[in-house]
């Protein structure tokens, strides 16, 4: 059984992926104290994800500059007067944020577990992360506070009506009713696949199938997205920029969604949609696709994963070719 808690603070300021990965533990605290007041400090720019999450009851943004701005969100954090703060990302920026709250309990991983093992430090109560996933060793964390780990953990993510609405013109005007996502970019090159091979994939299914892509590109992606489109044709493939709101709705209403390991498709994964994730430079085992309805494709020998960010493809993703990749997406697709 559970101490009661009232007010509790989550701690997990970026990135998408992880902050999806963090989102079952938030979910399992919402469901142990169901009338506790649960705050969540993420980095401003994916405030707008959180918005209207069932398990939040306020998104609090974090500004890292200018030294004002972090001044006013720690003066924000302290006020509450939270019972106890769980920061999910182990940097020492967030265990600072959850010192600095004046939370009686400041839940964390150990040195072991953190990112930066520095970070265990500011903590009062120190867990050692569960895995091999990402999710299951964020759900380790709200083990520690007496919740019971979910057997299905939950994603309580909202598909703002309106950006629904604003996709569904947006593709209507490019004669796109039913589509797939092909999310080519990733945070660094070596977990990247060569564009040629994502339109060659666009194309050969276009062809094949009739089937249309989308193309997602957010800020600093364009070009990439363009290579992408511009290798592709004769295919009629579609380069959409979108706000993170707008990419929820161009992803939850996707047949399929075909990526690396980056945030659109693990943001996919949580809306249920069907995903083909391709691995290399990162081990699936621990960021996969959380979901039963993803197919991975990696190679990796013994020198992979290494987590080695270079801007290059890794060798094991290059490995990866493009006709499984096809097989997998049209399997992904129902054919």
């Amino acid at each position: 059984m559970s101490d009661a808690l009232d007010k509790i603070l989550v701690v997990r300021l970026s990135s998408l992926g992880d902050i999806l990965h963090t989102l079952p533990g938030v979910a399992a605290l919402r469901e142990a104290f169901p009338s506790a007041r649960i705050d969540w400090v993420v980095q401003r720019k994916w405030a707008s994800l959180l918005e209207g999450c069932a398990a939040v009851n306020s998104v609090i943004p974090f500004d890292p500059i200018p030294i004002g701005r972090v001044v006013a969100c720690v003066r924000r954090l302290r006020a509450t007067r939270y019972d106890v703060a769980v920061d999910f990302q182990g940097l020492y920026k967030s265990a600072l944020l959850t010192y600095f709250s004046g939370a009686r309990r400041r839940v964390g991983f150990d040195w072991q577990s953190s990112w930066e093992s520095g970070a265990s430090s500011f903590y009062t109560e120190r867990v050692k992360g569960g895995g091999p996933h990402r999710v299951e060793k964020n759900l380790s964390l709200v083990e520690a506070l007496g919740v019971a780990r979910p057997a299905e953990p939950q994603f309580p993510l909202r598909v703002p009506v309106d950006a629904a609405c604003k996709i569904k013109e947006r593709l209507a005007s490019q004669g796109i009713r039913e589509y797939w996502v092909v999310a080519p970019a990733a945070g660094w090159g070596s977990k990247t696949w060569p564009a040629a091979r994502y339109a060659a994939v666009c194309r050969e299914l276009e062809k094949r199938h009739g089937w249309r892509a989308v193309i997602a590109a957010g800020p600093g992606e364009q070009q990439l997205g363009r290579d992408v489109r511009d290798a592709s044709a004769p295919s009629q493939a579609v380069r959409l920029e979108t706000s993170l709101l707008e990419l929820v709705a161009l992803l939850a209403s996707a047949r399929c969604v075909l990526g690396a390991d980056t945030g659109p498709l693990h943001l996919a994964a949580a809306l249920g949609v069907p995903v083909v994730g391709l691995y290399g430079a990162t081990d699936p085992a621990q960021t996969g696709p959380f979901t039963r309805k993803a197919i991975v494709i990696c190679h990796a020998g013994r020198e992979e994963p290494s987590y080695d960010r270079r801007r290059d493809h890794s060798s094991a993703m290059l490995a990866i070719t493009v006709e499984e990749v096809m097989e997998a997406v049209e399997k992904s697709w129902g054919v």
